[in-house]
């Protein structure tokens, strides 16, 4: 596989005022970030709430402006193009390559718009069709994520939940991407719903050739459909490793944490699964020194609370850990009590 997208060192900060008199603090919601998306995976960004993910899908696509670092696009004809130095304008015709799914598709679909209209608009914006090819378009990409085409002049509210995130995902694939970034696309539908879309999705991956960035905090919906998964804290990617790999050996103590939090269905098997994390996640206004992780951490050293981790390879292998004993812990995976398939398998 070859690279289709490069995150270097990408940073974004955030600077709020606490108080009437208080002076202005900075919020370090990105810190550092480096990754690599491969043409034709799927890669999934995972972790608690308040962790980055959405930030950084965000500012992927440029729909935040980063405070810091480069995302360099790699399309097979031309040059490389990065993103992030491009303003409105300049990254216009790039954002037909790199398409957003939303989280809640009840809040992203405009309620005054038909869904024709709705998943035309970005032909009708990047000028691609019009007329009668443009109808065909709609018509058939609509079809494709299972909306026949006599509902194509109904109104969002008319739709139940799992349709109208169909919806969104035609209005990402109606301009045939490259790049599709999947925010928490399927965690406000029902599990049954939840599984129809992935289904979905892998479908439409192997139809069209997609890559896909997944953003999501159920690792049951990562192990299912992520080649590789990157675990952010507190802004850091502190482990990014194949999906298999992952789930059977962890390497940093967060990702331990996150799989333990795993629910196994047979409850004779559950037994010596505690999920063992101290406190609560720190402000980001006042980070901890070292390692992020260290103020929640049981296997915390003395070198943690003062020197913070490089992300780094682990013993040769495709998996890279931001842990100064990532080669020495034993950690469990979830596989330890329970083989975890995924929740749709």
């Amino acid at each position: 596989m070859s690279t289709l997208l490069s995150v270097e060192n990408l940073s974004k900060h955030y600077t709020v005022k606490s108080g009437l008199f208080a002076p202005m603090r900075q919020l370090d919601a990105l810190t550092d970030i480096n990754l690599t998306v491969e043409a034709g995976e799927t890669l999934a960004i995972v972790g608690e709430s308040g962790c980055g993910k959405t930030t950084l899908g965000r500012c992927i696509i440029n729909a935040q402006p980063s405070s810091g670092g480069r995302v360099v696009y790699h399309p097979k004809a031309g040059g490389d193009v990065e993103l992030t130095a491009l303003n409105k304008r300049q990254i216009k015709p790039w954002r037909q390559d790199i398409r957003m799914i939303f989280q809640d598709p009840m809040s992203s679909l405009n309620p005054n718009m038909r869904v024709f209209d709705i998943v035309a608009e970005p032909l009708r914006i990047h000028k691609v069709c019009k007329g009668r090819e443009l109808e065909d378009r709609v018509v058939s990409t609509l079809a494709k994520v299972g909306i026949p085409a006599d509902a194509v002049g109904r109104y969002p509210h008319a739709f139940s939940g799992g349709q109208r995130q169909r919806i969104g995902i035609a209005r990402a694939l109606v301009l045939d991407p490259k790049l599709v970034i999947a925010d928490e696309a399927v965690s406000a539908l029902d599990v049954s719903i939840q599984a129809q879309v992935l289904n979905l999705l892998e479908d439409l991956k192997a139809e069209f050739g997609l890559t896909y960035i997944f953003i999501s905090h159920d690792l049951g919906v990562v192990n299912y459909i992520a080649d590789r998964v990157v675990v952010m804290y507190l802004g850091h990617v502190v482990e990014n490793a194949p999906t298999e790999m992952l789930f059977e050996r962890p390497r940093h103590p967060y990702a331990e944490v996150l799989l333990e939090a795993l629910p196994i269905a047979d409850p004779t098997r559950r037994k010596g699964r505690k999920t063992e994390v101290r406190g609560e996640i720190p402000y980001l206004g006042n980070r901890p020194v070292g390692c992020p992780f260290h103020t929640r951490c049981k296997y915390a050293q003395d070198r943690c609370r003062t020197e913070k981790p490089a992300l780094r390879p682990i013993n040769g292998t495709a998996q890279e850990a931001a842990c100064h004993f990532a080669e020495t812990l034993e950690l469990k995976g979830a596989y330890e009590d329970a083989p975890v398939t995924g929740t749709y398998a």
